[in-house]
């Protein structure tokens, strides 16, 4: 009785030119993997997912508060019942929010409103690329699509929260004690105001969202750092009536926090300390193009490490 083997064939011996691959690779539209772009390359490749930027940051903000009972009712709820505390706290029991204001109420009002986008687009940065590693390892697209969605749902949930917040300042002007806030065509100004607000927090997302992706540890330490930033950029009191003629009030004056909270209590508030101000408006222009152009070269230049540390 014969018996059988099983032989395996010898492998193929087969070796292409590189002109031959080469060829194979431009008729295929191939490219290779885990390089970075070159800038115009991304650019282009940001504005061509620009649908897909859209629709990803409205089901960001729609799916933000959906497993509570009020639902998107809280993006609305929570800067405003900071707003409250803070009034009771500071405005009402210490007194510290009405040294130099006429109106504590809406002055606290606009800052903690406006102050709640700036910690919701540094935490989503934060949460960008570490909160999505199975899309970024599975699926070949643009990281920058990330922290821009996320910024973009903050400013989605914005929308809501800045018409209580104008209506509140508004009826601030009819408490006792407080100074008049009458509906003036300034009132407009909120607008550009919080768009360049939305180009500087896009811009420190970029930096969170980096950051956060190579050392993790970072975001343990954001919160304290938004606390210490809070306090410094006169969210809740006049920075004016505290650091008076100190060396370090140009630097707390003109730094970006400050800024933009200045340019928004000048377009809604009637307050002798914070008129309208074209200086403070190129300040608010220059922070808004370095930061945006600065954050996304650098978050840019970590393209390839993105998923793989």
């Amino acid at each position: 009785m014969e018996s059988r083997t099983n032989s395996v064939p010898e492998p193929l011996d087969r070796h292409l030119e590189p002109d031959v691959l080469r060829a194979l690779v431009d008729e295929g539209g191939l490219t290779r993997m885990g390089l970075r772009p070159s800038l115009g390359t991304y650019i282009r490749q940001l504005w061509e997912r620009r649908t897909f930027i859209r629709v990803l940051a409205t089901s960001k903000s729609y799916a933000k508060n959906q497993n509570n009972y009020l639902g998107q009712l809280w993006s609305v709820l929570t800067p405003t019942l900071n707003a409250i505390v803070y009034i009771l706290i500071f405005g009402v029991i210490l007194g510290v929010g009405k040294a130099g204001i006429d109106n504590t109420i809406g002055f606290i009002v606009v800052g903690t409103f406006l102050y709640h986008f700036f910690t919701g687009s540094v935490n989503s940065g934060a949460r960008a690329i570490r909160g999505n590693l199975n899309l970024v390892r599975s699926v070949r697209f643009p990281r920058a699509v990330l922290p821009i969605s996320s910024v973009l749902a903050e400013l989605a949930t914005l929308g809501p929260a800045l018409v209580v917040m104008c209506i509140f300042c508004w009826l601030a002007g009819y408490m006792p004690n407080e100074g008049p806030v009458p509906l003036e065509w300034r009132w407009l100004l909120i607008i550009p105001t919080v768009l360049l607000f939305w180009l500087f927090n896009t811009g420190i997302a970029f930096f969170m969202a980096k950051w956060v992706a190579i050392t993790p540890d970072i975001q343990n330490v954001i919160p304290f750092v938004l606390r210490f930033v809070m306090y410094g950029s006169g969210v809740i009191f006049s920075l004016q009536s505290f650091i008076g003629d100190s060396p370090f009030a140009p630097v707390l004056e003109h730094q970006p926090i400050a800024v933009y909270l200045y340019l928004g209590r000048s377009s809604v508030l009637n307050e002798p300390a914070y008129p309208p101000s074209l200086e403070m408006w190129i300040w608010g222009i220059g922070w808004a193009a370095v930061t945006l152009t600065i954050g996304f070269i650098t978050f840019w230049r970590g393209e390839e490490r993105y998923g793989r540390d």
